[in-house]
C-alpha cells in the first residue's frame, strides 16, 4: 500500500523531446542487468552486472577481453589505481590484475544487506574509491572500511550502525558518507575519527532521513541527497548547513558538480534541475520526463545524463535544453508494454501496468533503464543499462 501512495502522487506527462540522436559506436551484452557503472583502466572497459560477473572489454571496439565471476550480484563501481582493480561485490572488497581479471587479494566484511523498508529501492551498494595507498569503501553491515592497497590489511573501520550504500566522497584530509540511520559523517582519512555528523530532517514515510546519495565535495560544500527528499549542502570544514532544498515528490539522489553548477537529478519529480552550488538558487530545470539516480558528466558547456526511462541526454549547462538524446534497445524494444508511443510518457499508465515493487522492477529492466553514472573517454559516451547492456555513443 505504500508503494501506491507513493507513486500515485506522480503526475503524468506527455511532452516529448526533439534532440539530435547520439551515434552507437558499439554495444556488448551480458548475461543480466548493470546497475552500477563502468571504469576506464589501462585500455579496457570494466563494469559488474547482477549476473555476478565482471566483464573488461577494449575501449575501441567492445570485445569481450576478461571476466571475473563473483560471489554475488554486483551492485556497484569498481575503482582502479591503474594497476589494480578494486570491487565491492558480496560482502567482500576484491583486488584484481587489471590486466587479467586474476585476484590479488581479498577482504572479508562482515557480509551485505538489502536495507527495509523499500528494499526494492536500494538498488546500489557502496563503491571502493582509492586514494593515496588506501581503499575506502561503505558495507552494509554497518561499517566504513580502510583497506591497505597493498595487501588488502584494515587500517581501520568506522561503526555507523546502519546500512552503508553510498560511495565515500574523498578530499586531502577527510572522507565524507552517509548511512541508512540519516547521518552524514566526515572522517578524518589517516585513522576514520570522527569530525562531525549532521542529521537529516526525516519525512514521514521517512522518518530516519536515509542517506542514500552519494556525497559531492566542491567549493567547500559537501553536498548530497537522502530519502527525506531534500538535498543539503553542508560546510565541509564543520558540518552545518549552508543551505537544502525540498523536491515535493520524491528523492533526489543524483548530483554533479562542475564549478559553481550542482545539476541535481530527481526521482519522482522527472527534473533535471541545476543550482548555483554555493548559494542554492535555482538557475534553470527541465523536465526529463522520468527519475534519474546515476550522475551526470561535463564536458564543453553539456551536461550528460541517464534516466531509468532507458535514455540519455545531452543538455546546455547554461539552459538546460537537450540537444542530443539516445534510446537504449531496452527501451526501443519495451516501451510498447507501457506506454502507447514512445514520446507519450504517462508514468500513471506506467504505475497502473507494473502494480507493485517487483513489477516495478521488472518495469525498468525492460525499459532499459539507466541507473548508472556516465564515463567519458575523449568522445566517448560509456553507459551501462538494466537491458544488460555496455553502450559506447559518440556525439
Amino acid at each position: 500500500m505504500r508503494f501506491i501512495i507513493l507513486i500515485l502522487s506522480i503526475i503524468p506527462l506527455f511532452t516529448s523531446v526533439s534532440a539530435q540522436t547520439l551515434h552507437q559506436r558499439w554495444s556488448f551484452t551480458a548475461r543480466g542487468p548493470f546497475i552500477g557503472s563502468a571504469v576506464a583502466a589501462d585500455g579496457l572497459i570494466i563494469a559488474g552486472s547482477l549476473d555476478s560477473t565482471l566483464y573488461a572489454l577494449d575501449t575501441a571496439d567492445g570485445s569481450l577481453r576478461w571476466t571475473y565471476r563473483a560471489s554475488a550480484p554486483i551492485r556497484s563501481t569498481p575503482c582502479s589505481d591503474g594497476r589494480t582493480l578494486y570491487l565491492n561485490a558480496g560482502g567482500s572488497l576484491i583486488a584484481l590484475n587489471t590486466k587479467d581479471g586474476s585476484v590479488r587479494w581479498r577482504f572479508r566484511t562482515r557480509g551485505e544487506k538489502v536495507y527495509s523498508p523499500y528494499a526494492y529501492a536500494d538498488y546500489y551498494q557502496s563503491s571502493p574509491v582509492f586514494d593515496g595507498g588506501t581503499v575506502y569503501v561503505g558495507s552494509g553491515d554497518g561499517h566504513v572500511y580502510a583497506v591497505r592497497s597493498s595487501d588488502g590489511s584494515l587500517r581501520w573501520k568506522f561503526n555507523t550502525g546502519d546500512v552503508v550504500h553510498a560511495t565515500p566522497a574523498v578530499d586531502s584530509s577527510r572522507i565524507y558518507i552517509g548511512s541508512f540511520n540519516g547521518i552524514m559523517y566526515a572522517l578524518q582519512r589517516n585513522h576514520g575519527r570522527e569530525v562531525w555528523r549532521f542529521k537529516t530532517v526525516g519525512h514521514r514515510f521517512f522518518p530516519k532521513g536515509e542517506v542514500q546519495g552519494t556525497a559531492v565535495v566542491s567549493n567547500g560544500l559537501v553536498m548530497f541527497g537522502a530519502r527525506d527528499y531534500n538535498v543539503y549542502a553542508l560546510d565541509a570544514a564543520k558540518g552545518f548547513a549552508h543551505w537544502n532544498r525540498t523536491f515535493p515528490k520524491g528523492w533526489s539522489l543524483s548530483h554533479t558538480a562542475n564549478g559553481s553548477a550542482l545539476f541535481t537529478g530527481t526521482s519522482d519529480d522527472d527534473l533535471i534541475v541545476a543550482f548555483d552550488a554555493v548559494t542554492g538558487t535555482e538557475r534553470w530545470r527541465t523536465d526529463v520526463r522520468f527519475n534519474t539516480f546515476g550522475r551526470g558528466a561535463v564536458k564543453d558547456s553539456l551536461l550528460i545524463i541517464g534516466t531509468l526511462l532507458g535514455q540519455v541526454h545531452v543538455m546546455d549547462t547554461r539552459s538546460g535544453q537537450i540537444v542530443q538524446s539516445f534510446r537504449t534497445e531496452g527501451f526501443r524494444s519495451g516501451h510498447a508494454r507501457y506506454f502507447t508511443h514512445p514520446d507519450s510518457i504517462s508514468k500513471e499508465r506506467f504505475y497502473s501496468i507494473v502494480q507493485d515493487p517487483d513489477g516495478y522492477i521488472k518495469g525498468l529492466y525492460d525499459l532499459g533503464a539507466i541507473l548508472s553514472d556516465i564515463l567519458l573517454l575523449k568522445d566517448d559516451i560509456i553507459v551501462t543499462s538494466t537491458d544488460g547492456k555496455i553502450y559506447s555513443l559518440r556525439r
